[in-house]
């Protein structure tokens, strides 16, 4: 990997330590969602990076893609197993970690599982692993903790522009013989829950990603897809940062013609399967005969 590559990727990965470290002191009890998921995209901005995709902020039994809609009132409350997922990336090369928070002290096993595990990882990883080794892995930390992996979800390659690569490692252990090449930068993320381990999907959508040109007929959806293009390239973007394009009506409208048309892709919120809460740790690894972890 180039010199310059890896010094963007570190760049990414210091800039999302200070937002995350932000990030975790502002879940408390009374925080408005929407307050803090602007105020962390913000800084990314102010310090130089560039949003990789929307801050999610997931609750409870939400594993992932929760991020704050429009005006947006929801609040932190105690009892809150908040996941905090955030994207960073310098000139498209993406810092992607996540950590979670327990408002009141609860589900401590919990988010000690999936860190566990994404640090086991860490300590293993080196080229030529396989998927199939590096899953057993994960499964084995999170189960001896007395906790499940969300078999349905799994780390995954990224790349310059591209938030999720080709390459999975499931949170469950799979039988692959499918080597992980060097220079492989990895979002290695592992999610928890007392539950069936499954997730499915749930509403509203709230994140959206372009995937293709299509004729459309809305004159608001065009305007999206011109907006989308040339800003946000092929990374996920927020329904809330279309706000000032048209009415919330018709920008619901659009965003639905669009999807439909299969120009966007929508990332609908991923619910555990039995309701039971869910923990998140994540990190981005360059594999390496000396992995580099550039988001710690």
């Amino acid at each position: 990997m180039k010199k310059e590559v890896i010094e963007n990727y570190k760049k990414a990965g210091q800039i999302h330590k200070e937002v995350r470290d932000f990030g975790v002191k502002q879940i408390k009890e009374g925080t408005k969602l929407l307050e803090l998921a602007e105020k962390i995209e913000k800084m990314i901005k102010d310090k130089g990076g560039e949003i990789a995709f929307p801050v999610n902020i997931s609750i409870d039994d939400i594993a992932a893609h929760y991020t704050p809609d429009i005006d947006d009132k929801l609040t932190f409350k105690d009892g809150d197993l908040v996941k905090l997922d955030i994207g960073v990336h310098v000139d498209g090369y993406i810092a992607d970690a996540a950590t979670t928070v327990s408002i009141g002290g609860q589900d401590k096993v919990l988010i000690k599982a999936s860190k566990d595990a994404v640090d086991k990882v860490i300590k293993e990883i080196r080229p030529g692993k396989t998927v199939g080794e590096i899953s057993s892995l994960i499964e084995e930390v999170v189960v001896s903790h007395g906790v499940n992996p969300i078999r349905n979800l799994a780390g995954h390659s990224v790349g310059q522009y591209l938030q999720h690569g080709e390459l999975s490692i499931p949170n469950g252990k799979i039988p692959s013989d499918v080597p992980i090449p060097e220079d492989t930068v990895l979002g290695m993320e592992v999610f928890t829950t007392r539950g069936e381990g499954w997730v499915k999907e749930s509403s509203p959508t709230l994140i959206y990603m372009f995937k293709q040109m299509a004729p459309v007929r809305m004159r608001e959806s065009r305007k999206i897809v011109k907006k989308v293009f040339e800003e946000y390239k092929t990374l996920p973007f927020a329904k809330r940062w279309l706000k000032n394009v048209t009415t919330p009506l018709r920008l619901h409208m659009a965003l639905r013609e669009l999807e439909n048309r299969g120009v966007l892709y929508g990332y609908a919120p991923l619910r555990e399967k039995s309701e039971s809460k869910v923990a998140q740790h994540e990190e981005t690894i360059v594999v390496q005969d000396k992995p580099i972890v550039t988001t710690r």
